[in-house]
């Protein structure tokens, strides 16, 4: 029989689930209902990863590698779709931004910190680094350009905004699709070490699972993930109200930090173990996969919805995103890291969480 202390940490959050269900029915505080379905999210998140992975392993290098960037933000996708569908938009648009920069500065920060501790400096390989750097940059004219069209241009309707949103979902998802193509095929060499996302090591993470059983556990999380996500969303207005929130800190902030605690816990424990690629990876190709992929496909979903979102964010967070791209360009450019740019990385994230805070 398992012992209590063989379980992993992040299982026994499981327990919120029931809690957080009971809360809902019992019409208890809506920040406690927050508070629950954010702490069930977490394992449900792990869980997923771990049958991404699984089956990854079943797949082969080509399907496996693609299964994985599909599932890899599967949580925050969730959980922006139930967002949308209570005509959030504003908040799915702040979770996009909050999840690209978290990645940039939070966790790279945290993981050059943890892993550079004691050391004169961990290296990685700076060419596949740079290689999502530029990408993130293609992401960037993406989210900036349609901005700066909406405040310069006299031709500036919703149906304008629209086509052009539309028309640069398009290329950021071919983009994104053809960066695919070039990791997995022509180039795949560049990221030896670090190609899934939660990969750490074969020996440390094999669970020996069948494919019906990886398949089976995918679907339940994935279903549990957009209960509690359902839950989650239902109950932000009033979380906001009552904490004093406004709806910019808890997109940015908060729901990034949820739907990727699992993620980010993964590459700080890899960088602790001086594997900075695959570090690296979890981190940077997150953010990628959120710029290139996610955001674009919430334009579409937003439109079947009836909720339309275009890709017209706000002075602030096309700031962020962008001070957040270029201090990612200087420092992996390089392919070495210190504990001290773990340091500034992170606060650089604690100031664009204060300048969110106080944002209403």
């Amino acid at each position: 029989m398992q012992s209590l202390r063989d379980i992993e940490p992040v299982n026994l959050l499981m327990i919120f689930i029931p809690i957080t269900i009971a809360f809902e029915y019992m019409h208890m505080d809506p920040l406690w209902i927050f508070i629950g379905s954010a702490a069930s999210i977490i394992p449900l998140a792990k869980w997923m990863g771990v049958a991404t992975e699984e089956l990854s392993l079943k797949l082969g290098e080509g399907l496996g590698g693609f299964l994985n960037a599909t599932f890899g933000n599967a949580t925050e996708l969730i959980i922006a779709i139930f967002a949308l569908q209570r005509g959030l938009v504003d908040v799915v648009e702040a979770s996009i931004t909050g999840s690209i920069v978290s990645n940039f500065l939070f966790v790279l920060g945290l993981s050059f910190l943890v892993g550079g501790w004691g050391k004169e400096k961990q290296t990685f390989n700076g060419v596949a680094a740079g290689t999502n750097a530029s990408l993130l940059t293609i992401a960037i004219m993406g989210l900036v350009l349609p901005a700066t069209f909406s405040l310069v241009s006299n031709n500036t309707e919703f149906i304008v905004l629209e086509e052009v949103s539309i028309a640069v979902a398009i290329l950021l998802m071919a983009s994104y699709l053809i960066s695919l193509f070039f990791s997995m095929r022509t180039h795949k060499h560049l990221y030896i070490g670090g190609k899934h996302k939660n990969e750490t090591d074969d020996h440390e993470h094999a669970r020996h699972w069948s494919t019906n059983k990886s398949i089976m556990v995918l679907l339940a999380a994935t279903l549990a993930v957009a209960f509690m996500s359902e839950m989650l969303v239902g109950v932000i207005e009033h979380v906001a109200e009552a904490a004093h929130l406004s709806e910019f800190f808890i997109g940015v902030i908060l729901i990034p930090l949820i739907g990727n605690a699992a993620e980010h816990l993964t590459a700080v424990t890899v960088a602790g173990k001086d594997k900075m690629d695959l570090a690296l990876n979890i981190a940077v190709g997150s953010s990628t996969q959120i710029a290139l992929f996610v955001a674009p496909l919430l334009v579409f979903i937003s439109l079947a919805i009836g909720h339309p979102m275009q890709l017209i964010f706000n002075e602030l967070e096309v700031v962020s995103v962008t001070v957040a791209v270029f201090i990612l360009d200087n420092i992996v450019r390089d392919g070495e890291s210190h504990w001290m740019e773990g340091v500034m990385l992170v606060m650089s994230y604690l100031i664009i969480a204060i300048v969110f805070f106080f944002m209403k």
